[in-house]
Parts: structure tokens; sequence; C-alpha cells
């Protein structure tokens, strides 16, 4: 299965009761094996989960801390970029030229990169003191 398939199957058990927007995602971890996960909603909003952060936590749960490319589909007009956490933990994951590809269900795609989702992404050399 390739990752956009991945994503599409998995956007469909989104659980979005409140704003219908299903948002599947796709990891492929450095084992090749891909993880995925989809957006859950919660009546007190913040408390939802992303798809991307959903499949981060698939792969982590799998004993993998890396993954080599990712997909986000959802059915917009545009492909939709990961939100700013998810940002931050595609960061923790993936290396800066990781590719992060975009997409929506009627096709469209951007691709994009790990690094330039998150440029300056703060990092353990920033605990450290190192840079």
């Amino acid at each position: 299965m390739d990752l956009e398939t991945a994503a599409r199957d998995v956007r469909e058990n989104a659980y979005a009761p409140y704003s219908g927007f299903k948002v599947g995602a796709a990891l492929r971890g450095a084992s090749g094996a891909i993880y995925t996960g989809c957006n859950v909603e919660n009546i007190a909003y913040p408390e939802g989960t992303c798809a991307e952060a959903g499949a981060i936590a698939a792969m982590v749960a799998a004993g993998e801390t890396q993954f080599t490319a990712a997909l986000v589909i959802a059915d917009s007009p545009a492909p939709v970029s990961p939100c700013g956490g998810c940002r931050q933990k595609l960061a923790e994951f993936g290396a800066a030229q990781t590719p992060v590809t975009m997409a929506t269900t009627s096709g469209l795609q951007t691709q994009t990169s790990v690094g330039e989702l998150l440029p300056g992404a703060f990092s353990e050399a920033h605990m450290s003191g190192q840079e």
C-alpha cells in the first residue's frame, strides 16, 4: 500500500461530527512500515487529535521514532498544511529534508519538506545549548 492510499483509507475513519472536516495522515517509518492516523474531534475543541499526531503515536507505539515520508489528505479546495503543533511534532521525528505531501481528495498535491514547513524548528540543540 502507498502513503496516499493509506491516508485516504484512514481518513474515512475520522471522527469529525462537529466540523465535518475529515483528515487522514500516513507516515513511512524508517523500516518501510506505514503508520496512519485520522483526526479525532472532541466537543471541547482543544482536546481533539490531529491526523498527523495520531500517525506519529501509532509509529512510536510500534517502536519506531523516525519517518522518511509523510502524506496528509483532506477534502478541501486546496491541499491543507499541518497545523503549527503538528509541524513541530513532524520535526521531532523527521529530518528537515523529509518529504511531506499535502493532498486533496480530488487529486491536487503540494510537495514540501519538514524543514520548509517549520524553518528554525525548536530542537534538542536549543535545550543543550548547542547550535
